[in-house]
């Protein structure tokens, strides 16, 4: 049975996020990350504190934290 595309799709999103979350994580961008208790959602702990965020929302930030820091030499 094939899956639905908007199931398929946040799979591949899920694991675009996770890879970048290793990536931040690595650096010392963020302090931890992993899923979220809620289903459509992906929890980082940035400055101390854990964000519950849509996987949407996560790619972006992480995308834009780590290219802040390839750009500061961090």
């Amino acid at each position: 049975m094939r899956q639905p595309t908007t199931t398929v799709t946040n799979a591949a999103l899920r694991n675009q996020v996770h890879k970048l979350a290793e990536i931040a994580f690595h650096r010392h961008l963020i302090s931890g990350h992993g899923d979220s208790e809620y289903s459509d959602k992906y929890q980082i702990v940035c400055y101390g504190k854990p964000r519950h965020l849509s996987l949407e929302e996560t790619y972006l930030f992480l995308k834009t934290l780590i290219t802040d820091a390839n750009e500061h030499g961090n």
